[in-house]
């Protein structure tokens, strides 16, 4: 059922558990919405509450976004980096909302994102490394103009990501899904980088990937 009471719309799939419950909260990409990847949840561990999260900004004719992508015949293709910005507070506000309603285990949390909502998970997690656990980072890239300017200073030793990208990816260069994995070594970050022969998109192999993954950390 949608709920509207907080931040952000969302659909939800209740966990087995009645208390320390790990949570999984998903970020569709441009375009989209709360029941993208909410798809994914029926073949996901039972004991995990998952929230899939409608971003904040509606499109025409349908759809929603997390930040606003323009294109310009000068500029060319580019993002509004002050949405993006209060789209992370936004998700961060969110977060605490979801632990005050349910019994969440809070050093648990997982963050699932694809394309935007992926830009956007890694971002919530490098700005408040003290919310979250887990990120599954798929199809996006680290927009280093929407994360805060002390990352060297920050503790990132909770946190591990899992980062995946399509070598064919028409959307978002797979180019810039490479510098990932050294920028998160640079911090000292745990994370697994792996590539799939696909476009924008989730291969099977690349699901099952990511659901072991996440089997063996929650």
């Amino acid at each position: 059922m949608l709920q509207t009471s907080l931040s952000l719309d969302f659909v939800q799939k209740p966990s087995t558990l009645k208390e320390n419950i790990p949570l999984l909260i998903m970020f569709h990409g441009y375009g989209s919405d709360e029941n993208d990847l909410f798809s994914f949840s029926s073949e996901l561990p039972d004991e995990l509450l998952i929230i899939s999260a409608r971003a904040p900004y509606k499109m025409q004719p349908f759809g929603n976004a997390w930040y606003a992508i323009n294109f310009d015949a000068e500029k060319g293709k580019w993002n509004d980096n002050e949405q993006a910005k209060t789209s992370v507070e936004l998700i961060s506000k969110f977060i605490d909302e979801i632990i005050e309603m349910y019994d969440v285990d809070s050093k648990n949390i997982t963050l699932l994102g694809f394309s935007q909502g992926s830009i956007l998970s890694y971002a919530v997690a490098l700005t408040y490394p003290e919310k979250v656990k887990n990120i599954i980072a798929l199809s996006g890239y680290i927009n280093k103009d929407i994360l805060p300017k002390n990352t060297a200073n920050k503790d990132y030793s909770n946190l591990d990501f899992y980062c995946s990208h399509g070598s064919v990816d028409q959307v978002i260069p797979p180019d810039w899904a490479r510098q990932t994995q050294p920028f998160l070594n640079s911090l000292h970050i745990k994370n697994t980088y792996s590539e799939f022969p696909v476009g924008h998109g989730v291969a099977p192999q690349n699901f099952y990937e990511f659901k072991d993954w996440l089997n063996k950390r929650i």
